[in-house]
């Protein structure tokens, strides 16, 4: 019997256009956090209507790539819809919960770093190290916090798990935002520093169950030293209200 074939449908232009919109944004031809272009000049560009390109605009602000800004226009707010679902999510959650996820993430990409990566990216990693403790030692804690989140990445990238490296960077932002407030003092300094040393030496060493050791206890130590500090915080609160 001759099986029944499919209607052929044709894309509404409106359709077209999403599509077209959101690999132009994937693609990085308008970055994240940037305006995109003004509604009449992209009506001249595209050759659209007003309606059909509001209706595009209007459905990749629902899937969160997109995000309007009363009187000052649309700004890229992600580059995937994948992106935006899961630093949405990831950035709702508890500290502990992020934490617990980096390292499950973090642990094993650093054993397979050890084992599948290249002199160029270990290179990298010891580059990335020292800008990391030039940042420390000139107390830029903003330079810190960024090469430290760059670092995480570069290991991550050395573990040559394409999914991985895809869901890491998607919800890198909202993985080192609890990072960012942390106060280290000397001591926790070098001890963070020192970690960091060790994970680099095991992969270089390719013994991946010190890589996983190493990355875990990274983790570990933030999250002590951010307990820590919500701890403080929360003394400090106390003795004002008194």
């Amino acid at each position: 019997m001759k099986p029944i074939s499919a209607p052929r449908r044709t894309a509404s232009l409106s359709a077209q256009l999403v599509a077209s919109l959101r690999s132009h944004i994937e693609a990085g031809g308008w970055p994240v956090g940037t305006r995109i272009p003004p509604e009449q000049a992209l009506i001249e560009e595209l050759g659209v209507g007003r309606s059909t390109l509001r209706e595009a605009i209007g459905a990749l602000v629902h899937l969160g790539l997109l995000e309007p800004r009363a009187g000052d226009g649309t700004y890229v707010r992600s580059s995937s819809e994948l992106q935006s679902v899961m630093v949405r999510r990831a950035g709702s959650a508890k500290r502990d919960d992020v934490l617990e996820l980096r390292t499950v993430l973090e642990e094993f990409a650093s054993g397979a770093a050890a084992l599948r990566r290249s002199e160029e990216q270990v290179r990298q990693l010891r580059e990335l190290l020292a800008d990391a403790e030039a940042a420390v030692a000139g107390e830029d804690a903003a330079a810190a916090t960024d090469v430290d989140a760059l670092f995480h990445r570069s290991v991550v990238r050395a573990s040559g798990n394409d999914l991985l490296i895809e869901v890491y960077d998607h919800l890198g932002t909202a993985l080192t935002s609890h990072l960012g407030g942390l106060s280290w003092d000397a001591a926790h300094a070098e001890e963070h520093a020192g970690l960091h040393r060790r994970l680099v030496d095991a992969i270089e060493a390719r013994d991946a169950g010190g890589a996983r050791g190493a990355a875990a206890a990274i983790v570990r130590l933030t999250h002590d030293h951010g307990a820590a500090d919500d701890n403080g915080a929360a003394d400090a609160r106390a003795a004002e209200d008194r």
